[in-house]
């Protein structure tokens, strides 16, 4: 979309039946002042006058006729955001947190499901780490059809295949039905794929500038609340009894609920979320629509990331940061029971600790990086403070006192967890304007490999040197991210981008009549015909 020079008489003398075809003349002579508007991203084939706002994804065809992309906001000029960014970001929330539950509730009570299915407590550890291994291979075509296809597409299936696997699940309550109770925690983990990746992109496409760290924590947070129940629930759903037929009926009770659950948000997805705003809500996400090709080669986009030194780190010291929770999350139960027999609720409720003290640290996180765009800073004292909280944690697991461990763990997590969103959020900054999906699914396939490695490394070691060799093998590997963590270079690209012109002031809503009224006017368009 082309706009018409809302002062045409400033720049010609001709009649306003001749200014279309005189202003025509001069974009194809390519006369010096005609040039893009500082404010408004134009695509490098299009020229504007100074005093308009070209549409910033339109190509010029042979014809000299422009037609706008299909893909983009109606209007690149105005930068708003809109109502409904809360709505999608809670929803999104809601659903990974009902897929995270489904991740932990099996090794929140490992050795019940041991006894109920008459298997290993490797076999139970391979429920969790199903989830780990299934991202790896999936990443790549998830992020290709987080591209070709949306984010509402993308948030469909994810949810869609939470709930189908929640249902499988029903059909494992008998000790011989281990298998299905496999196919329906891989069906869940394959909707893991489709959720992992979406918070950052959620953030860039729905958030202002100084809104992304917060909403990107907050997508985090159901992620992170999800672990939290999950910790908690399960012990107080399934006591642990030696009858089985009483422990498959308090089984199917937690399998019920988490399947009612799960398809009520497949259905609040169908109705709420939408693709993308109206309007887009900041100059780098305006900018990002400019510079998106349909024809970008989606590998090249991989080769430049992993040309990206300062990416390439962040991507192991998050790989290694995210893989020690995993860890810790999937075998806490066994090590608490080690030390506390008989305390199933109460590792529950440690676990819960560890992820309720790290959504705090998150949201801080989140709320402090909006407020002061310190990246690197915020992330390497949080990764020194994760390794600090590690060691403390190990020190104090065997001092034969609970409460001990419950602020150790706190502490420990409130850094840990809280991590997690810093890296995606720095990991964007430092990549844009490549695909945040692409960006964080590269982090995830990180934290997928270093949890694999790690929960069967630490299990082994805790099966046969006992606890405290496995903590420290975690806490030196912590020590090499925070070494790691300090020779990546803050090269915050998307804050650049957005303090290269003046932001529009951002408005709420999405009504046309506010759109009147709006600061930065919207110009005429100027039709095909008149062109």
């Amino acid at each position: 979309m082309v706009s018409e020079d809302p002062n045409p008489q400033e720049h010609g003398g001709g009649t306003p039946a001749q200014e279309p075809a005189l202003r025509a003349d001069r974009s194809a002579s390519g006369h010096p002042s005609v040039s893009a508007h500082p404010s408004v991203s134009i695509h490098p084939s299009v020229s504007a006058h100074p005093s308009s706002s070209a549409h910033p994804s339109t190509l010029a065809q042979p014809g000299g006729l422009v037609h706008p992309s299909s893909s983009c906001p109606e209007d690149l000029s105005v930068i708003k955001v809109s109502k409904r960014r809360w709505a999608v970001v809670l929803l999104f929330s809601c659903y990974s947190m009902c897929n995270a539950f489904q991740w932990i509730q099996y090794g929140s009570i490992n050795n019940i499901f041991m006894k109920f299915y008459g298997v290993s407590a490797f076999a139970i550890d391979w429920l969790s780490m199903c989830y780990m291994l299934t991202y790896i291979p999936l990443l790549l075509p998830v992020a290709w059809l987080l591209e070709k296809f949306g984010l509402r597409t993308i948030a469909l299936t994810g949810s869609a295949l939470n709930c189908l696997g929640a249902w499988v699940k029903l059909g494992s309550l008998k000790p011989h039905l281990f298998p299905v109770t496999v196919l329906g925690q891989v069906i869940c983990s394959v909707a893991q794929v489709f959720i992992l990746g979406m918070p950052s992109r959620i953030a860039s496409v729905w958030f202002g500038a100084n809104e992304v760290s917060t909403a990107c924590a907050l997508a985090v947070f159901g992620n992170q609340l999800g672990i939290a129940v999950g910790f908690l629930v399960p012990p107080v759903l399934v006591p642990n009894i030696e009858d089985r037929d009483k422990l498959a009926y308090h089984i199917s009770i937690m399998f019920y609920i988490i399947g009612g659950v799960a398809t009520l948000l497949f259905i609040l997805v169908i109705i709420v979320f939408k693709e993308k705003p109206k309007h887009p809500p900041s100059r780098a996400q305006s900018l990002s629509y400019a510079l998106a090709s349909p024809d970008a080669s989606y590998l090249s986009s991989i080769v430049r990331l992993f040309k990206n030194l300062s990416f390439v780190l962040l991507v192991i010291t998050y790989g290694l940061n995210a893989g020690a929770f995993y860890a810790l999350s999937t075998l806490l139960n066994r090590m608490v029971i080690l030390h506390y027999p008989g305390e199933e609720v109460n590792a529950g409720r440690i676990g819960l600790t560890i992820v309720i003290a790290g959504m705090l640290g998150a949201m801080i996180s989140g709320i402090w990086l909006d407020r002061s765009k310190t990246y690197k800073e915020t992330t390497l004292v949080v990764y020194i403070m994760t390794v600090v909280g590690m060691v403390v944690y190990t020190l104090t697991l065997n001092l034969e006192h609970l409460w001990v461990v419950f602020i150790t763990a706190g502490t420990m997590g409130f850094f840990m967890t809280g991590y997690l969103p810093l890296g995606f959020e720095f990991a964007v900054e430092l990549t844009y304007p490549e695909s945040e999906g692409m960006s964080s699914g590269l982090l995830n396939v990180s934290a997928q490999v270093f949890g694999i490695i790690f929960t069967i490394s630490q299990g082994q070691i805790i099966d046969n040197y006992g606890t405290m060799p496995g903590n420290i093998f975690l806490c030196v590997f912590l020590t090499l991210g925070a070494i790691l963590t300090a020779f990546i270079k803050a090269d915050l690209r998307r804050q650049k981008a957005n303090k290269e012109t003046p932001e529009n002031k951002l408005q709420e809503g999405e009504e046309e009549e506010e759109e009147e009224s709006n600061t930065s006017k919207v110009p005429t368009t100027v039709s095909e015909e008149h062109l």
